[in-house]
């Protein structure tokens, strides 16, 4: 069982930040820590997943919460950065619920302002994550969206001024960028019967040389009530379902003494 906390990036203990690089250094080649701390302190905050059993962090993801001019009109982007997490630990949707409460209440706070999730994709996992449970994103196999490509435009420049490359538009940081380690997300033959996984490939095919494929999804308080919630309803019946099937202590008999 795991338990995940959003913690403010500057409320992190020093041993919390080793073991959070310790878990990047593992999934990625060319992390040093220098590089790491810096882009950690470039972010808000961070979502820590724990074991509750000991306490041990076995994953985290990295959140930065910026404003934007993105199609003339103030926006509102969450910016998802790292994210890590053990393998043995990948089938916990613990994570995701955390991350789906930031999201709405980022949106309470400025309902009539328009917000996104923004993400940069080095694999085909986040990619998923995102085409899979967001009704409205950016770059999808089914339905071109020019509005939202040049949104991508607009924060890629903002927050990464000159490593677009919009001839490809993917995101280009040099020969020393952190990659994923081949073991951490290949992508096979099998794998490749999946349609928007071929998808993703087609747009990055050099994904594992460190290159980003920048994507954009919708994370308003409609996108919410559309997706969202009933993601996060499905979760809590789950949750109930468990509960009730898990066995339950015999009752002990009252020992009276003589």
């Amino acid at each position: 069982m795991l338990t995940t906390r959003y913690q403010k990036v500057q409320t992190l203990t020093t041993i919390e930040v080793l073991r959070m690089h310790a878990l990047f250094e593992a999934h990625y080649a060319s992390s040093p820590l220098a590089t790491f701390m810096d882009d950690l302190s470039r972010k808000e905050g961070v979502f820590v997943v724990r074991r509750r059993s000991d306490g041990e962090i076995v994953g985290f993801s990295t959140l930065g919460v910026y404003r934007f001019q993105m199609g003339g009109r103030e926006a509102k982007g969450l910016f998802s950065g790292d994210t890590i997490i053990e393998s043995a630990h990948r089938g916990s949707r613990s994570l995701q619920q955390a991350f789906a409460w930031k999201l709405f209440i980022e949106a309470l706070k400025a309902p009539l302002t328009p917000q996104y999730w923004l993400l940069i994709s080095k694999g085909y996992k986040t990619y998923l994550l995102m085409a899979r449970n967001f009704p409205d994103f950016h770059p999808r196999r089914d339905q071109p969206n020019p509005e939202m490509a040049g949104l991508v435009k607009d924060y890629c420049e903002a927050m990464f001024p000159g490593k677009l490359d919009t001839a490809t538009m993917l995101l280009r940081f040099g020969d020393d960028a952190n990659r994923l380690k081949p073991e951490v997300a290949d992508i096979t033959d099998e794998m490749r019967h999946d349609p928007d996984i071929r998808h993703f490939e087609r747009l990055n095919p050099t994904w594992e040389q460190g290159t980003e494929l920048p994507c954009i999804a919708r994370a308003d308080l409609k996108a919410f009530f559309q997706v969202i919630g009933p993601f996060l309803r499905k979760v809590w019946r789950s949750k109930v379902a468990t509960r009730r099937a898990a066995p339950q202590p015999a009752a002990q008999s009252a020992v009276r003494s003589a």
